[in-house]
């Protein structure tokens, strides 16, 4: 078998980390803040100078009975330019604090609903996606989220191609990660760098 289990003893879960009262308006926050923060803002719109043609005025400016018109790249006609055209900041900011908090309240609620199981740290000695499905198998996890503490290369390459499992470093926890996942595997050496992570 090459799924090495790192035998350790087995933590003690920090109130301060996963007691917490659960905070839904807090954790919607910090959801949307974290979602909106991975938006590019990279998208290109053309203001009426950028849009192709345009500069020949379509009718006389008086006597035709129409709306006077300069050109039909105006924002007010089809085809025409973007008013306010430029990249967008989507970036929401939200208080360290209370993005901490909601992850704590995240885990707890996790905890609580006993969906949040500590296991030993894992080493995957090859990167072969069958041996992270036995592994999870074993486990009895049809989808899970598997948390640990500096994980290598072959853990990464081994897990990432499963459908209804993924992976993310102790440090990296967020809350879309978190809600999405079904399960949470935690590993013993996760649980001190969350802790430390998440201390206010």
């Amino acid at each position: 078998m090459s799924t090495e289990e790192k035998k350790t003893t087995k933590p003690k879960l920090p109130s301060e980390v996963f007691s917490v009262d659960f905070n839904e308006s807090l954790i919607h926050q910090a959801l949307t803040s974290y979602m909106s923060n991975q938006r590019q803002g990279s998208v290109m719109l053309k203001n009426r100078s950028a849009v192709r043609g345009g500069g020949r005025k379509p009718w006389r400016q008086k006597g035709t009975g129409r709306a006077r018109a300069g050109t039909i790249r105006s924002p007010l006609w089809v085809g025409g330019g973007v008013t306010f055209a430029h990249t967008k900041n989507h970036d929401k900011k939200i208080n360290k604090k209370m993005a901490k908090k909601a992850l704590a309240s995240i885990l707890s609620k996790f905890k609580s609903e006993k969906r949040l199981t500590l296991v030993e740290d894992v080493n995957f000695k090859e990167p072969k996606t069958k041996m992270a499905a036995d592994y999870f198998n074993k486990k009895g996890c049809d989808s899970a989220l598997l948390i640990t503490n500096d994980a290598d290369q072959n853990t990464m390459l081994a897990i990432r191609n499963l459908k209804n499992y993924n992976f993310l470093d102790a440090k990296d926890i967020n809350p879309y990660d978190l809600l999405k996942a079904k399960h949470i595997l935690l590993t013993h050496s996760a649980v001190s760098v969350i802790k430390e992570s998440l201390k206010c």
